[in-house]
């Protein structure tokens, strides 16, 4: 039987919500979503959303905002050419007035490149820094926890190295109990309201990361069969998230 782990009862639950365009991001917030982190290309994983787009959801929401930076699908260890459009698109983010960005270096060997890293944390402030799930590609994740903690970041969002969050709850206890409260360990993917209380229990983790996604058709009445193409696009599940919100509420 697996560990209970209860968190501490003056601990507030946070559910953050994945917005890949403006009807997400308006959805999570009126169904009680806590903060968004604004992505791009949802099918390779996130990457950096536009300028416009990071305008238009800063002029929209009133929690807190925090735009992926991830230049380009694939690996996340990056070319000069790369780290340099990283650091434009976080004074970008600062000079919006963004709460946070969310960023991650590896170097080849699997280890947190942490000198480039410092400087992304360093050139944020004082907008926060999640480290994302480039952490689930990391060699030795508690090694690299305390590197995350020595950066300056203020929370993990990880998987617990596995496809799923549920999958990699054993991993993501043992990092809740290293931090010891010196950073936030966030679960997230396959984070859903039927797993979300079971994985707070044997987490012990305070804040929860999903896209609560679903598809939207197209509006267009006119469809090129010829393309052969699948016209619905990404957006957030308002039910989903209610059922979130609610079931950290009673946890």
């Amino acid at each position: 039987m697996a560990e209970t782990i209860q968190p501490q009862a003056d601990k507030k639950f946070v559910l953050e919500i994945i917005g890949f365009n403006m009807e997400g991001c308006r959805i999570a917030q009126a169904a009680g979503a806590n903060r968004i982190e604004l992505c791009d290309n949802p099918t390779e994983g996130g990457s950096t959303p536009s300028y416009g787009v990071i305008k238009a959801a800063r002029e929209l929401l009133q929690i807190p905002l925090y735009p992926m930076i991830h230049p380009r699908g694939g690996d996340f260890c990056y070319s000069e050419a790369d780290f340099n459009i990283i650091k434009t698109d976080i004074k970008v983010c600062k000079d919006m007035g963004c709460d946070g960005v969310v960023i991650g270096m590896l170097k080849p060997d699997g280890s947190i490149d942490k000198r480039r890293t410092a400087k992304l944390v360093e050139l944020a402030y004082p907008m926060g820094v999640t480290f994302h799930r480039a952490f689930d590609r990391c060699a030795n994740p508690f090694e690299a926890l305390e590197h995350i903690i020595d950066i300056g970041c203020e929370r993990i969002l990880t998987s617990g190295q596995q496809p799923t969050a549920p999958e990699g709850a054993g991993l993501i206890s043992g990092l809740v109990r290293q931090a010891a409260e010196r950073i936030i360990i966030m679960p997230g993917s396959d984070v859903r309201s039927s797993n979300i209380t079971e994985l707070a229990k044997r987490t012990g983790a305070t804040e929860f990361h999903t896209s609560a996604r679903t598809l939207k058709n197209s509006t267009m009445h006119y469809i090129n069969d010829a393309m052969k193409e699948n016209l619905q696009s990404v957006t957030v599940d308002e039910l989903e998230v209610r059922k979130l919100v609610e079931l950290i509420k009673e946890f």
